[in-house]
């Protein structure tokens, strides 16, 4: 039986129809390749000759670049912005002070300025200077430094590169040839949109031969660089160098914007090119130059050839008389374009290989037609005479000190040398009122004129003869106060040396120092005043004083019996207390016996009040008046204790209280010492301390025994020798002073009474020299026994008199601490000041600035104003990165009562109108005719170095330089001061005396005048 499945299967099935013969099966042809190889040539042929359509014409680049560059935009904004990317790099960034702006501006600000106006980036130029390219914009050939006086007037300019085409029209032809045949010859094209930052060609081969040199194969490299890249790299790559494919990256991009920055034809974009490379490229450095930079300077540091005169001469082939010399300069311009590529060899060493490459490159700019056969061949005929540098003198007329006093600052205040200052894109705004400076200053030099100085009066007695006059220095200040601050408005001398002597000397000013005494003497009265004026009679008559405290015996009794006790009446009072004027006595003072004199034999015999003392300048009663303030000094700093104490050996509470007064006045004196120490340079620390000492064989020898005890002898002979050049030493006596004062010998207390000088200062730097990251905490805790030591050795001594003459010394080196402070908030120069009552009399040196800056005090009525040269500073004007600063408008801070300030006024105005500077009365009006009040202090300084003495006299002396000073206030508003100065052994044969600078300033009214009598200011309507 059939299966199922089986008979389902038969059932299902159906026969097929019989089917046609299959035909054979037709072979399809393949599709040609050929054709899609043509189709892919064509593609390639399009696109090369779009590529190189493109090489050709840049037409498409042009655009889209342009609409770019369009975006990178920056504003000047009237107020400080953060969206400003300054460049971290590059010469040309770092010689205008770009790079350094943000440190700058800093350092500004933290001395008193403030952003007025800075730029601010947009978006696109702010991401693509983060990206690291440089900024687009019409970049400077020439910058440097320029100072406006008040008026904006210009002051000084200095420009660098000094010699560079302003306009491209003015290059001469030749030159273009040259420098194009040399270094580009793409830039010839007439193509208008032609990209000039790429040498397609060059650019290709030089790819390739760094590829090749990065596998390993021995080829020479070839350059790609073009004009444009290569004013970008000389620019604002680091060191001016392609230190990497990245470099090169940013300089095409950066000069292809640039090029595209203001249009898509780039014509003036390819002269500008050329121009920007000869103003610009750098040349090395010549002797007494710099750095050399642009064709222009390098003729001229090279070769010593004017610029104008070459371009003259390249622009004259007709004018056949300079043939030779249009040759010359010709040779010198090639070699100048040849030696940019190794600036340091070929124009420093390789004169010779120079020549010859010279040579050839003129022959083959003769050969392809460039220039003509003239110039060809008198350039061949000649050989290049390289400049031989002469050394320069630094001299400066007196007109440029205001100027240089004005670039000191600014430097000082960028942290910059003048070198740097100069070449920065800066314009600073002075104070300095330049028509008067120069006025003024062209007086003080004619002055050596012997017909000028007949017609000013500067000849006769205690003035100058014929033949002194041109070794007379003269030196003027003149400052006006406003409301914020006394700007400077003339600072000039005669001299032709960089030296300042307004403010960079150290000068005995005679009798000017009294001016600081009383004025320490009114303030000491203002004080007692304060502190005892609101008291009743029975407390005021209850008050212990010190015995030798007569400053405050005289105001208590004064306050006692005067019941209106105003400031101003007691210090009128205080003006009229008398001093004895006699010679006749001897001063115990700077740790010895001496004896003082008055100019006049004729004023030993008065007794003088203070207020007439200072109106005739009689020196003792302001010998006498310091030896009261001295010990008033003592009384105050002590509370009397230590005095009473030492009076009575057998105080019970004797030793307890020493041991708690070492302590505190010892922490008083460390932390005085430290804070006047450590602030200085470690290797300046010595020169300090020696300076403020007395410059005496004995003080010398043992404080730098104690400071230096490992100094070998010869050092220690080298030592003296410097400080004391008067003296001739042998050897025994070096190597008796060298045993003599060993640091063995005596311990600290001794070492400090034989140097005159606190122990505690020689303990303070000595440690410092040996502990240089000490912090007063350390040094606290490190002088625990010599605190002690300095103060129990006073009760050692078994004689009662050596130990009352060194309590003497002590007491007087630490009022002289708490005076030297007094005078210091005044503006004292110093660091220091010699504790001797000859202090009074000039004796510690001064500077005709700081007492300018007094006297500004008494003006501005007891406040002390900033003193202003610098108003504004302007960087990178119509650059990125411009910014200006101003001087920001400050409070003065009052330093002395306004009652001080009106009776010192008062005081000076009569030693014009009665006293030594009576020369002036009345030489001065207003603009109503009036009498312009005038008010000064004058002195005359004799610094010598004494040579021998005898029983407190000095019986021989070296002179070392004579000065007569004049510090004055005119009207209201203006002060300063006049000096006349002799400096080293010739001042000998001066006798001059203050009648000196008050007759110049009499010479000098004319000039002074128009400028002082004014009510409106000199320069109002700038500030």
């Amino acid at each position: 039986m059939p299966n199922s499945t089986q008979e389902m299967q038969f059932e299902n099935y159906r026969p097929r129809p019989p089917q046609p013969e299959p035909k054979a099966k037709r072979q399809r042809k393949p599709r040609s390749k050929g054709r899609a190889w043509f189709l892919l040539f064509i593609l390639v042929f399009c696109l090369a000759i779009l590529i190189g359509q493109e090489i050709k014409t840049s037409y498409y680049q042009s655009k889209y670049i342009h609409q770019y560059a369009k975006t990178l935009t920056y504003k000047l904004k009237n107020e400080p912005t953060q969206s400003v990317i300054y460049p971290s790099y590059g010469p040309f960034d770092e010689r205008h002070g770009y790079s350094k702006l943000p440190q700058y501006i800093d350092r500004l600000l933290q001395r008193n300025f403030q952003v007025t106006q800075q730029v601010a980036f947009s978006p696109a130029l702010q991401e693509y200077a983060q990206m690291g390219f440089f900024p687009p914009y019409h970049e400077k050939a020439q910058s440097g430094l320029t100072l406006l006086d008040c008026r904006n007037t210009d002051l000084y300019e200095f420009t660098y590169p000094k010699r560079v085409y302003q306009d491209d029209d003015k290059i001469p032809n030749e030159i273009v040839n040259t420098l194009l045949f040399i270094e580009n010859r793409e830039l010839w094209t007439t193509e208008p949109k032609l990209n000039p930052v790429i040498d397609w060609p060059r650019f290709v081969v030089a790819g390739m031969s760094q590829i090749a040199e990065m596998v390993g194969m021995n080829v020479s490299t070839a350059g790609g660089s073009t004009l444009a890249t290569q004013i970008e790299k000389f620019r604002h790559s680091s060191q001016g160098l392609t230190l990497s494919i990245k470099d090169k990256l940013l300089q095409i991009g950066s000069a292809t914007v640039r090029v595209y920055q203001q249009g898509e034809i780039t014509e003036p974009a390819r002269k500008r090119i050329i121009q920007d490379y000869l103003n610009t490229v750098p040349l090395s450095s010549a002797p007494n130059h710099g750095e050399v930079h642009g064709i222009g300077d390098g003729l001229w540091a090279w070769f010593g050839t004017d610029f104008d005169t070459a371009n003259q001469l390249l622009s004259s082939p007709q004018i056949k008389a300079n043939a030779a010399k249009r040759g010359q300069v010709f040779r010198q311009v090639v070699a100048l374009m040849i030696a940019q590529r190794r600036p340091s060899y070929y124009l420093l060493q390789g004169h010779d290989d120079l020549e010859t490459l010279v040579d050839s490159h003129i022959r083959l700019l003769g050969q392809y037609y460039l220039i003509d056969r003239k110039l060809r061949d008198a350039a061949l005929g000649q050989k290049l005479q390289f400049k031989v540098a002469k050394p320069q003198r630094n001299t400066q007329s007196g007109s440029d000190k205001g100027v240089n006093t004005i670039r000191i600052r600014t430097a000082g205040m960028l942290n910059v040398g003048l070198y740097d200052l100069d070449r920065l894109d800066l314009t600073v705004n002075s104070s300095l009122h330049s028509e008067l400076q120069q006025q003024v200053s062209n007086y003080l030099r004619s002055l050596g004129q012997a017909s000028m100085a007949e017609k000013v009066g500067l000849l006769g007695e205690r003035l100058l003869e014929p033949s002194q006059l041109q070794n007379v220095l003269y030196s003027f200040t003149l400052y006006e106060k406003t409301e914020t601050a006394n700007r400077v408005r003339v600072q000039t001398d005669s001299t032709d040396q960089p030296f300042d002597i307004n403010e960079g000397s150290k000068l005995e000013l005679g009798s000017t120092a009294k001016l600081r005494v009383l004025t320490t003497y009114l303030e000491i009265i203002a004080e007692i005043h304060d502190k005892y004026s609101k008291k009743h009679g029975i407390e005021l008559e209850s008050i212990v004083i010190e015995p030798r405290d007569h400053l405050t015996r005289w105001a208590i009794d004064y306050l006692i019996v005067n019941p209106d006790r105003r400031l101003d009446r007691m210090l009128d009072a205080a003006l009229q207390r008398e001093y004895s004027a006699s010679p006749n006595e001897q001063f115990f003072t700077g740790g010895g016996l001496h004896v003082f004199n008055n100019f006049k034999k004729t004023e030993d015999l008065k007794v003088p009040t203070m207020y007439q003392a200072l109106q005739d300048s009689i020196n003792l009663p302001f010998v006498r008046l310091m030896r009261d303030i001295v010990n008033y000094s003592s009384s105050m700093q002590n509370e009397g204790n230590m005095a009473r104490l030492l009076r009575n050996d057998k105080d019970p509470r004797r030793e307890e209280y020493l041991r708690v007064f070492a302590d505190r006045e010892g922490n008083t004196f460390v932390t005085k010492f430290y804070r006047k120490y450590k602030k200085v340079a470690p290797n300046e620390r010595l020169e300090l301390f020696f300076d403020g000492q007395t410059q005496a064989e004995q003080q010398l020898t043992a404080a730098y025994r104690y400071l230096q005890p490992n100094e070998s002898i010869a050092a220690f002979k080298a030592f003296l020798q410097q400080r004391l050049p008067q003296n001739n030493y042998t050897d025994k006596r070096i190597k008796d002073l060298y045993n003599k004062y060993g640091p063995e010998k005596y311990n600290l207390p001794d070492q400090g009474y034989i140097a005159r000088v606190h122990p505690l200062e020689l303990w303070v730097l000595d440690y410092l020299n040996q502990h240089p990251e000490a912090n007063l905490n350390d040094m606290k805790e490190a002088s625990k026994d010599e605190r002690q030591e300095v103060y129990r050795w006073l009760f050692r001594t078994r004689h009662k008199n050596a130990r009352d003459v060194r309590v003497q010394v002590m007491l007087e080196v630490e009022a002289f601490l708490d005076i030297h402070q007094r005078w210091a908030r005044l503006g004292y120069p110093f660091e220091s000041m010699v504790p001797s009552l000859g202090s009074a009399l000039g004796s510690s040196g001064d500077r005709p600035a700081a007492l300018a800056e007094l006297m500004g005090i008494i003006q501005n009525d007891g406040y002390r104003l900033p003193t202003v040269r610098i108003n504004q500073l302007h960087f990178a004007e119509n650059t990125p990165y411009e910014v200006r600063l101003e001087n920001q408008n400050t409070q003065g801070e009052r330093v002395m009562r306004h009652e001080v300030a009106q009776a010192l006024k008062a005081a000076l105005g009569n030693v014009v109108q009665n006293g030594t500077a009576r020369r002036l009365k009345g030489i001065f009006t207003n603009d109503n005719g009036a009498m312009l009040a005038i008010g000064g202090k004058t002195g005359t300084g004799d610094n010598r170095i004494v040579t021998q003495m005898q029983q407190g006299r000095k019986v021989a002396t070296t002179a070392m330089n004579r000065t007569a000073t004049f510090v004055f206030y005119l009207g209201d508003n203006y002060f300063g001061t006049l000096t006349a100065f002799v400096p080293g052994s010739k001042s000998d044969d001066f006798s001059f005396t203050s009648a000196l600078p008050l007759q110049v300033m009499k010479g000098m009214m004319p000039i002074l005048a128009p400028y002082v009598k004014s009510s409106k200011g000199m320069c109002v309507l700038q500030e």
